[in-house]
């Protein structure tokens, strides 16, 4: 318990329907505690309903959330610290998601395996909204094979029929587990155990992340075949739905896995899908709107906390050209927002003959009537250039990239 307590608080988040946050959390165990473990030990603990969330999804429509209270975060922790080592010893060695010493890199790099082996072709298959649509007698028999204690089982399902507080009212779940919960992904995996076995014991190629699972084969008409079958044994023995407007056959190189593909031929370089790199792109034209009414330096070091994040995870692509490439337009959108701070043809002068540009040079800049975009471009980066952001603080992402590559 005092290990779950340590990862709740580390985690953070925000309070449930009790409005308890992480902070007041320890106070109100050590009042509270012995009742609690005593409600526990025999079997009448009963968890709060969570609170629900509207995440928006970045191709439209939102995700539901639920954030439970804390209390009921540290209890789901500590079950979890239990069942993981009871489950995850026996899960496939193609399942990548939500697992200790696992990651989607992994993911990643097994699935360009199978394309450097020859599989062309991708089922790539998506489960519509399967976090709300797991059954709950489904996951809790799967759960019973392994786990006797009947306390541990009541409380599993008492946590799968707590519902969900939306608008103030409290909302019976008789199917799915909250996203926002500790327990909700080894439950996922403890279902979707069964889809690997399957799909093993048809001697497939595949990796699954998670409910995101592509299934690598040879020809289309093969890959075709697969998709069909598979979608029949989801829907009728596991009870899910398979989002067939999103699920899909095609070449490796024209679908998605975890934010990469691949470029063609028989290397099959891992590179960033052109939806992230256009995601990425998004969040960094926020954070640097020349509207924004902020100082470069603020600017700059949101700029580097979401490129070191970005890049921990990209640095996986094996096209070192779209970093560059990347880094150079961000420069591009900073010298447009310094730019636009300078409104005023004498100011832009003043400041253009600081930087030690010629005086014929910093007076035709200044007095130029081209669009802030285009003056950003080659005009200021002769001057404006990667030594000057260096010095303001920007940091390398290229420099990052490779030094994580070289750390692998």
């Amino acid at each position: 318990m005092l290990r779950a307590l340590h990862r709740v608080e580390r985690n953070g988040g925000a309070p449930g329907v009790d409005g308890m946050t992480v902070e007041e959390l320890r106070p109100f165990l050590r009042a509270h505690w012995e009742q609690i473990r005593k409600d526990l030990l025999q079997g009448g603990y009963t968890p709060q309903p969570v609170r629900r969330v509207e995440i928006p999804k970045p191709n439209g429509g939102v995700r539901h959330l639920g954030v439970p209270v804390v209390l009921d975060r540290l209890i789901e922790q500590a079950l979890l610290q239990v069942l993981t080592p009871i489950f995850d010893p026996h899960f496939s060695e193609q399942s990548y998601g939500y697992r200790p010493g696992r990651r989607a890199h992994d993911a990643v790099r097994r699935a360009q395996a199978y394309v450097r082996g020859g599989a062309r072709w991708v089922v790539d298959l998506d489960l519509d909204r399967f976090f709300d649509r797991v059954n709950h007698d489904m996951v809790m028999a799967r759960v019973a094979r392994r786990v006797q204690d009947k306390r541990v089982l009541k409380l599993l399902r008492a946590y799968l029929n707590a519902g969900v507080m939306v608008n103030g009212v409290v909302v019976e779940t008789f199917e799915g587990t909250p996203q926002g919960g500790s327990l909700s992904p080894l439950l996922g995996n403890i279902l979707l155990d069964d889809l690997d076995r399957e799909l093993e014991r048809r001697g497939h190629r595949f990796c699954r992340y998670a409910d995101d699972c592509n299934i690598y084969v040879d020809s289309r008409r093969a890959a075709e075949r697969v998709l069909a079958s598979v979608i029949q044994f989801i829907e009728n023995r596991l009870k899910l739905r398979v989002n067939q407007a999103k699920s899909a056959v095609d070449r490796v190189y024209r679908r998605v896995i975890l934010g990469f593909t691949f470029l063609p031929g028989p290397a099959a370089k891992i590179r960033i899908a052109p939806e992230a790199l256009q995601k990425a792109k998004a969040t960094l034209r926020d954070l640097t709107r020349r509207t924004r009414s902020q100082s470069m330096t603020s600017r700059i070091e949101a700029v580097n906390a979401y490129l070191r994040g970005w890049i921990g995870y990209f640095a996986l692509a094996e096209t070192p050209s779209v970093i560059t490439a990347l880094e150079e337009w961000v420069r591009r959108r900073l010298r447009l927002c310094l730019w636009a701070q300078w409104p005023r043809v004498r100011t832009r002068y003043r400041r253009l003959r600081q930087l030690g540009m010629p005086e014929h040079s910093a007076r035709a800049l200044a007095n130029a009537r081209r669009g802030p975009w285009r003056m950003a471009g080659k005009a200021l980066s002769w001057f404006l250039d990667k030594t000057f952001w260096r010095q303001q603080g920007l940091g390398s992402v290229t420099e990052q990239y490779h030094r994580l590559r070289a750390a692998w």
